[in-house]
């Protein structure tokens, strides 16, 4: 292992990390050259002084290192690209176009959405529900869809995904290592709580901003063959999510399972509605600039959490903000000592603070580059910060905190 150079007592590292998302919330408008540039310096210093922690030092370090990590890297991108024409079969079947005649046409129908997107993540991947409410918003708000709504939804499924081992890759990670559903599941204490605080303030903003349409247009044709195939692609997301958990456990570790199964779905139902692979262009960028970002942070030199508590779990879900939740994830299971409610509640919902925080954030504002704006997305999505405390202490509140044995 080669010397780090450590600059006011913190390593270089991370001052380069930190320099990184400095630059995405700065330049908005240039988010992926600034990650990729960002990335490229962390990996020249770690090749020429630090090395890859236990992968290594040079070029067998790296190669070691991404070796270990293309598994979920792979998983990101099938998802977020395979996702995105999901969303847009969801669009063209017309189904939005129905919703101004189901949801009701006050600022209660903005929180309706929210509720949707909510109850779809618990069962569906979060990336898949937040782009579901993307699609429906743009068509019920004319396209003007408010930045604080837009964080409202990601919040929303990244707070559904949250007590569900099928709802989040964290919450998958924990079901994998062999922590119950049901302790994952006291997190809905906390998620519920959170969406009382946010999705009214949020609902309001946006009703404010362009009211929902109040008719559909006449005459709608709903196209229930692309139905089927979002019904198909959803299934084999969920099917192959479960049944791997269930009974392949060790296959998750080999294989992107979850995104192959994605897109086995797109293609066989491709020859039943061809795809519009014209988003994949704009959604290349924005996966790009995630996995340059996970990347990243899974290079940063933390190989171990402060001592397991509940500020400590408090203090990961803003961390998980700015920092990928997954090497957080795997962190805290590999020390022990949590309460994994509240664990999977604070990592899950943290990421919603920021618009790069979570997948879910990323999917979304490749549909809406307008909000690729850290600042606008704090300013006008506060009552998310504000959520995500009132629901960890209720959470606390409500059921303690129960802390598993530390490894």
């Amino acid at each position: 292992m080669l010397t780090p150079i450590i600059v006011f007592g913190i390593p270089l590292d991370f001052i380069l990390f930190g320099l990184t998302l400095l630059g995405v919330a700065l330049f908005h408008h240039h988010t992926l050259a600034v990650a990729l540039s960002g990335l490229a310096a962390i990996v020249v210093y770690k090749l020429l002084f630090t090395g890859f922690a236990k992968f290594g030092t040079g070029v067998a370090g790296l190669a070691h290192h991404m070796q270990h990590d293309w598994v979920g890297l792979a998983n990101l991108f099938l998802l977020l690209m395979g996702f995105a024409l999901l969303s847009r079969h969801f669009e063209e079947s017309r189904i939005p176009d129905e919703m101004p005649a189901v949801l009701p046409d006050d600022w209660k129908g903005p929180l309706s959405l929210l509720v949707i997107v909510f109850v779809l993540s618990a069962f569906l991947d979060n990336i898949a529900a937040a782009l579901i409410g993307g699609t429906v918003a743009r068509h019920v708000f004319r396209g003007r869809v408010h930045i604080g709504y837009l964080a409202a939804i990601v919040a929303a499924s990244n707070a559904g995904g949250a007590g569900s081992v099928v709802g989040d890759t964290t919450t998958t990670m924990m079901w994998i290592d062999g922590i119950s559903p049901f302790s994952v599941l006291e997190a809905y204490i906390a998620a519920v709580a959170a969406m009382l605080v946010f999705a009214v303030p949020a609902s309001l903003q946006q009703h404010r901003f362009s009211p929902i349409v109040k008719d559909a247009p006449s005459g709608l044709n709903i196209d229930w063959m692309r139905v089927a195939v979002v019904a198909a692609i959803l299934l084999a997301a969920l099917t192959a999510n479960v049944t791997a958990n269930l009974k392949f456990p060790a296959v998750l570790d080999a294989l992107p399972v979850l995104g192959l199964a994605v897109w086995f779905a797109i293609l066989i139902t491709a020859a039943l509605r061809r795809p519009d692979w014209s988003v994949m262009r704009e959604t290349l960028k924005g996966t790009i600039f995630l996995l340059a970002l996970v990347t990243a942070a899974s290079m940063m030199p933390v190989e171990r959490l402060p001592a397991a508590s509940w500020p400590t779990a408090l203090g990961l879900g803003f961390v998980s903000a700015v920092f990928d939740n997954i090497p957080l994830t795997a962190l805290a299971l590999k020390q022990g000592g949590y309460d994994w409610g509240h664990l999977a509640y604070a990592v899950g919902f943290g990421g919603s603070m920021v618009w790069f925080g979570s997948s879910a954030g990323v999917a979304v504002s490749n549909m809406y580059p307008e909000a690729k704006s850290v600042v606008r997305w704090i300013t006008q999505g506060w009552p998310i910060i504000v959520a995500y405390v009132v629901g960890f202490f209720v959470m606390l509140a409500c059921v303690g905190w129960h802390p598993d044995a530390p490894h």
